[in-house]
């Protein structure tokens, strides 16, 4: 088989050759942005997930979805320690100085300008991330009074405006939404809750792991009333099986119903695992059709290749203490597991191992699906963890 032509692509956010499984999403955002558009109230967007599901691949299609609809669009990642206010300013900026250009809008969206320039003045000393041009003077008591929330409500309201008066909508997309700050996820939907009640074509579609439902809720409560959270997850075997056999059918080859059905088994129908495992298989075999024989041969490859780029990349971020912790995980199974059991399983009491519970959260290993509940937050690390520490024993008792 030609690798030149292999149409498989694994890799953080590449769009697959054929995404599959995602159209009522796609049509959720769609009907949401369209109708903030023409001035009717809709909910935001957060979509959350698992690593490895395609959250990035498919808010970057939804983007482009929208900027072919004719919306304005900006995109950004939330990584972690870095402010909302860096994230958004020289974002903003630019969505404002495209609205500025046309003529009905010039005047709303050259105020807005002014907000940013009074909004960036006034928090840099808070946020000292900040870095983005002033192409006006600030406008005194416009968004500047060095509040977060009260000043990124005011810009996002001129923002809106602009977009209103050039007769379009705003959307803003940002991925890793649960590396934001509590504080300043707050004031985030505090100003995207003011443009909802003023009916401003200003929407929010994010997404981020499981827990961001919980952060979005402790940042505000009424943000239950404010998002919708679909949930993206693995494919279901139809979808999956489309996802492997398309691409390849379009390239003439094809795949065995048992080729199929290994891929599926091995993958769980993860799509980030699914482009891996079609990518070797291809790699693999030698002629059409794609055998299961290839699909177990390329196995050793597809495995070999995600614990050196998708799940190590996660490892080496770990303490010591935090890898310790997630292998007592891996030996009761994939999970989720009662945080009691991994306690014992480590010899400790459960109020002991908080802090490094909650490292963990933070850095995206884990989250808790229900109380009391803790779970992975990447597909089969569980598996993983035990390839690379297979030999597990309960460590001694501290003291």
């Amino acid at each position: 088989m030609d690798p030149i032509k292999n149409p498989y692509s694994p890799g953080a956010g590449s769009p697959p050759p054929e995404l599959a499984g995602r159209d009522k999403v796609r049509e959720q955002a769609h009907i949401a942005m369209a109708r903030i558009q023409i001035g009717n109230p809709a909910k935001s967007v957060l979509m959350v997930g698992l690593r490895g599901v395609g959250k990035t691949v498919l808010l970057d299609k939804i983007r482009r979805d929208a900027d072919a609809r004719g919306m304005q669009t900006i995109s950004m990642e939330a990584p972690e320690g870095r402010s909302v206010p860096a994230l958004l300013a020289p974002q903003l900026r630019i969505a404002l100085l495209r609205l500025s250009r046309i003529e009905h809008a010039k005047a709303v969206a050259e105020k807005g300008l002014r907000a940013l320039a009074g909004f960036a003045k006034a928090l840099k000393f808070k946020f000292g991330d900040i870095e983005v041009g002033i192409d006006f003077d600030p406008e005194p008591g416009l968004a500047d009074n060095g509040d977060l929330q009260g000043d990124l409500t005011a810009l996002l309201e001129q923002v809106g405006n602009a977009a209103k008066s050039a007769n379009t909508a705003l959307v803003i997309f940002i991925d890793e939404l649960q590396y934001v700050a509590q504080d300043q996820f707050a004031a985030l939907i505090s100003a995207l809750h003011r443009c909802s009640q003023s009916s401003l074509p200003l929407t929010l579609v994010g997404a981020g792991l499981p827990q961001l439902r919980a952060l979005a809720g402790e940042a505000k409560s009424y943000a239950e009333r404010l998002f919708d959270y679909p949930m993206i997850g693995p494919l279901s075997d139809e979808d999956a099986a489309l996802a492997i056999t398309k691409p390849a059918r379009e390239q003439n080859v094809e795949f065995t119903d048992r080729a199929v059905a290994a891929i599926i088994a091995h993958s769980h129908g993860y799509p980030y695992f699914l482009q891996e495992w079609g990518k070797h298989s291809w790699d693999i075999a030698q002629t059409s059709p794609i055998t299961e024989q290839d699909v177990l041969e390329a196995s050793t490859q597809a495995v070999a290749a995600l614990d050196e780029s998708f799940f190590r990349v996660r490892f080496d971020r770990l303490t010591p203490t935090e890898k310790t912790y997630l292998r007592a995980m891996a030996e009761l199974g994939a999970g989720p597991h009662r945080s009691g059991d991994i306690a014992d399983a480590l010899g400790r009491l459960s109020s002991s191992l908080g802090p490094v519970r909650s490292s963990l959260i933070a850095k995206g290993m884990i989250w808790s699906p229900t109380f009391g509940d803790t779970a992975f937050t990447v597909p089969l690390f569980d598996e993983f963890m035990k390839r690379i520490i297979p030999i597990w024993s309960r460590p001694a008792p501290k003291g």
